[in-house]
């Protein structure tokens, strides 16, 4: 399946690389041309046990790649997850810019198969918020799916590949048709 997964901090790059080495065609996405060309490089901006390993396998076999553009990025995709920070604003709630930035940048791009689903951590009615930016810009109505990560440092590949638990949802039954499948 082609996936494409947006952010390339911690849970975007683990899974993106993950879900390649499980056999799907992965594009991670992030605006950060300098931090895209490191990763080309194989230079891994970040430690997570085997994740070097693990990017370099999937990057040699053709299975992961890495642009800083959402066209290419969003090229064929069936599932785009996104996985930007939300980092905690001065009055204490989540700062959902980020989220909104990716949404906005989705929306004249998203094709009609294509399955959003947010992986950051995100307050609730997020995903409703979410879901009526992309509807009200593409014109159309779009389901926004959820799939939170529980993926401890140290130990997140481990975590992906052999997880307690997995938790999806979304407010119609198609929205989680891809996420089964992956």
């Amino acid at each position: 399946m082609r996936v494409t997964m947006i952010g390339t901090g911690y849970v975007g790059l683990v899974t993106g690389a993950c879900f390649a080495d499980a056999g799907n065609d992965v594009v991670c996405l992030d605006i950060d041309s300098e931090k895209i060309a490191r990763l080309r490089r194989g230079d891994v901006p970040i430690f997570e046990p085997g994740l070097d390993e693990l990017i370099r396998r999937n990057t040699h076999a053709g299975r992961l790649r890495f642009t800083d553009s959402y066209d290419e990025a969003l090229s064929e995709a069936r599932c785009a997850f996104i996985a930007v920070g939300t980092p905690q604003a001065a009055d204490g709630s989540a700062d959902l810019s980020g989220i909104f930035a990716v949404a906005d940048a989705l929306a004249p791009r998203l094709g009609s198969r294509c399955q959003v689903v947010i992986k950051s951590t995100v307050p609730v009615g997020t995903n409703r918020t979410v879901q009526k930016r992309l509807s009200d810009a593409t014109g159309r109505t779009v389901y926004v799916a959820s799939n939170p990560e529980f993926l401890r440092e140290g130990a997140a590949i481990a975590d992906f590949t052999r997880p307690d638990r997995v938790v999806i949802g979304a407010d119609v039954d198609e929205a989680l048709q891809p996420l089964r499948e992956l």
